[in-house]
């Protein structure tokens, strides 16, 4: 982990199901320091959505994640080397009809296909988001205002 002057994170790390949980941590940490923690909630949000993405899309390869202080603005930025791009599933209103039990739930790999609110979250909540292409990969960003 690189910690620049200006108090900002530089995290490179193998893709793992701990990582989003400490990038939430030292998100909230840097929050704090600044004074910023009245948009915290939903900065840790969008920081476990877009890295649990990363991850999935890159398990046991290298991501990077990038947070920053921005004028007026905090800046969250993950990268993974997967060319796939992110999709944004659309929103659709569920009635109570619609949830069934599922047995299969908690086994491993077992995809009922009611994934792919994450997105749709960070669009919510970022003043502005978006991706980047690079070669490999891509990097996926959402900014904050604060």
């Amino acid at each position: 982990m690189k910690v620049v002057e200006s108090g900002e994170l530089d995290i490179s790390c193998l893709a793992s199901g701990t990582v989003p949980g400490l990038v939430r941590t030292l998100v909230e940490l840097r929050l704090g320091e600044w004074g910023l923690g009245k948009v915290a909630g939903d900065v840790l949000l969008i920081a476990g959505e877009l890295v649990a993405n990363a991850v999935r899309a890159t398990p046991d390869r290298e991501i990077r994640v990038r947070f920053a202080r921005e004028v007026g603005t905090v800046l969250l930025a993950v990268w993974d080397s997967s060319a796939a791009m992110p999709v944004v599933r659309p929103v659709v209103e569920l009635a109570l009809d619609d949830i069934a039990p599922d047995a299969r739930a908690l086994d491993d790999g077992h995809d009922a296909g009611t994934g792919g609110w994450g997105l749709p979250l960070v669009q919510a909540l970022a003043s502005k988001c978006g991706v980047t292409e690079t070669r490999p990969g891509k990097w996926v960003w959402a900014r904050v205002a604060c």
